[in-house]
Parts: structure tokens; sequence; C-alpha cells
């Protein structure tokens, strides 16, 4: 068992294990600790004596670790009643506790960013480092957030669960981080959001189901065959998954005639849009820019407002787009590579070329960061055939 497939396999099993202590009365962050010192334990072990029963194998590791630091500041009485819990060697019982967990992150005690949060480290096995990325703050930022949920939480009885909201933004954010590739949690994602879908009747939950599905249906278009990005407006779509397309596109359709518009339905139609055009240059953009309208209007996200501005730029014009991003923060992430598309666009090859190795310098995925000289080396190299 190699290294790679220790980390893929536990990965998916920390949920599980976390929620199984959870619910024998460990607090969540002696529990999360607990979990985290099997895990580092499994690392060191695993390649050269695997378990025959992974999840047996951390459970019992893991609680183990927990009386451990219980012993040294609780009485005796209830140390005594946590041996008696202690579960027996054997096979666990294969219950999925993934979804209950994130609803259990969600607590009322918490603000819902420190929520998110902690879910995503915890629960999700994001890094303090990815998690800071997505929400665009400094990662010792994030690191005191996460640890002030923890500290928040510890021994809190979670008999109050979070509310949807917070979960959906949870499992959007995951998908999001596996859906880049950097860490493959997509599928996962997917799979709770449909679980959500069948216990909770909300139309928002719908759309981030199909928002999911109809990006999960391009995921293999997406890179070429060296790992390279393709831009949508190059990718096959031959290969796109029309199964998957005509299953959000239904799901989606259902949520809007229910006329309570949300977030992720505006984004899914975004995405529905995309996909209903069987070559780039038929694209509805003008739809596409009325769609970012409502979405600006719903989350005044500046990356929104960004991604707005290449849709205008692609609707009406790049010098629409290049007015539409001169209102935006020049920091924020990816406006050096937005702009240099529409400079492109607009017949400035010289100044795009610039941009685009001034954006690779800034891109922190590598795949992104590789696209990103790509396109500024194919500008160079053009203007040195002139």
């Amino acid at each position: 068992m190699t290294s790679e497939v220790n980390e893929a396999l536990l990965r998916s099993l920390t949920p599980s294990v976390l929620g199984i202590l959870v619910r024998r009365g460990a607090d969540f962050a002696a529990a999360e600790d607990a979990v985290q010192d099997a895990l580092v334990e499994a690392v060191r072990g695993w390649p050269a004596d695997p378990p025959r029963d992974a999840k047996g194998w951390l459970v019992t590791v893991a609680w183990r670790r927990f009386l451990d630091a219980t012993r040294a500041d609780t009485a005796r009485r209830r140390r005594e009643d946590l041996v008696d819990d202690e579960p027996a060697p054997g096979p666990v019982p294969a219950l999925d506790d993934t979804l209950q967990l994130y609803f259990l992150c969600a607590h009322p005690s918490l603000t819902p960013s420190s929520a998110v949060a902690l879910t995503l480290r915890a629960v999700g096995g994001l890094t303090t480092r990815q998690i800071a990325q997505a929400y665009l703050v400094p990662e010792a930022t994030m690191a005191q957030r996460i640890s002030r949920a923890k500290r928040t939480v510890s021994g809190v009885r979670f008999d109050q669960a979070g509310d949807v909201a917070t979960v959906l933004r949870v499992l959007y954010l995951v998908f999001n981080e596996g859906y880049s590739g950097d860490v493959d949690l997509a599928t996962e994602a997917v799979r709770l959001t449909r679980q959500l879908a069948a216990r909770v009747d909300h139309p928002e939950v719908a759309g981030l189901l199909a928002l999911m599905l109809l990006h999960l249906a391009r995921r293999a278009a997406r890179t070429a065959p060296d790992g390279s990005l393709v831009p949508l407006a190059e990718q096959d779509r031959s290969r796109w998954d029309t199964r998957l397309i005509a299953e959000g596109v239904g799901i989606l359709q259902a949520a809007l005639t229910r006329d309570r518009l949300g977030e992720f339905q505006a984004q899914a139609a975004i995405a529905a849009l995309h996909a209903d055009a069987p070559a780039a240059e038929e694209t509805d953009w003008v739809q596409i820019v009325e769609w970012y309208d409502e979405l600006a209007r719903l989350t005044d996200s500046p990356v929104v407002r960004l991604n707005r501005a290449v849709a205008v730029g692609e609707a009406d014009g790049p010098r629409a787009g290049l007015a539409a991003l001169a209102a935006l923060d020049p920091a924020l992430p990816r406006h050096t590579a937005a702009e240099a598309y529409l400079r492109e666009r607009d017949g400035d090859p010289v100044t795009a070329a610039r941009l685009y190795a001034e954006a690779a310098r800034k891109a922190t995925d590598l795949a992104e960061r590789d696209h990103l000289t790509r396109q500024a080396a194919r500008l160079n190299a053009r203007g040195g055939r002139r």
C-alpha cells in the first residue's frame, strides 16, 4: 500500500470515524484531535503493515487517543465509564455519518463563516491554506478562525444542528476544491448533496445539486492528455456527459418554477446556458450577463462581478468588458488574467502577453499557472514572427 493510497483512504474514512467518536460521547474538538493523532500513526505504519479493517483500526486507535487525553483531566468515575464504552475489535458498521457531521459543525454557537471553515478542515479534509484561498483571506487569519471555532464547540453537546444554508456553503466549497483537481472531493460532495436533496425540500439544495452536476459533466474535457487546462471555449463538447447535463437541467428547471431564486440556482442557470450551446460561438452571452446581474444582486460578490465583466466582454465586445473590469479592485484573484484575455480580444497582444505573464506569477494553482504561462508564450511567439 503506497502513501498516496493511504491519503485517499484516510480522507474517505475520516468523517465516519469522527462521527463515531462524537456519538460515543467525545466533544468535537477532542474527537478531532484524537482522529488526527490516529491518522498520523496510520501514515507512519500502514505502508509497512496495512490493517485488514482500516476503519476499525482508526476507530480503535482514535478512541484510545481520546481516552488517553481524557484521563489526564477527568475524574476516575468518568474515565471508567468511557473505558466501558470502548468499541470491541472487529468490523465497524458501514454507517455514513458525513452529512450528519456537516450539520453538527454548522452549530448555532458558531458564526456561518467559522462553521464553514471548521467543517472544511475537520470533515472535508482541506488544509488551512486551501480554506484561506477559498475565502480570500491570509492563511494566518484562517488558522485563527478555525482555532476559535474549535474552542467554541469544545465541550458542547451537539443537540442543535446547524442550518441548511451553512451546510450548502460547505458542500459548495468542498466541490469547488475537488473540481479543481487539487483535492479529489467533487464526487463526494455530489453524493452528499444528493442525500441532502432527498431529505430537504428546498430550491437552493436543488440548485446546488444542479450546479454540481452541470460542472461535473464537463470535467473530462477540462484537461488535455498532458494535464494542461483546456479553456471552456476550446473544450471538446463531445466529451461532455450529456446524461449529467440533462439531469442537472431538469433539476434546475423544477427548482426555478418555485420562484424562490437563490445564488446556487442563478449559478446553475449560467452553467446550463454554457451546456446548452452546441459550440462556443453559439453561447447566449446576453442571457448569461442577465443571470450574472441576478447573481450580483443576490451576493454582492466581487468575484461574481469579475466573471460578469468577462461575460459583458463576450456579449457587448471587449471594450465594454474592460470598462466593467475597470470598476473592480485590481487585487482581486484572476483580475489580471481576465484583463489579459479582454486585451487580447481587443487587439492588443503586447499588453495581453505582459498581463498573462503577470497573472501566471500570481496564480496559486499549478495548472492555472502553466496555462497562463502558455498564453503569454503564445502571444510573444506570435509577436516575434511579425
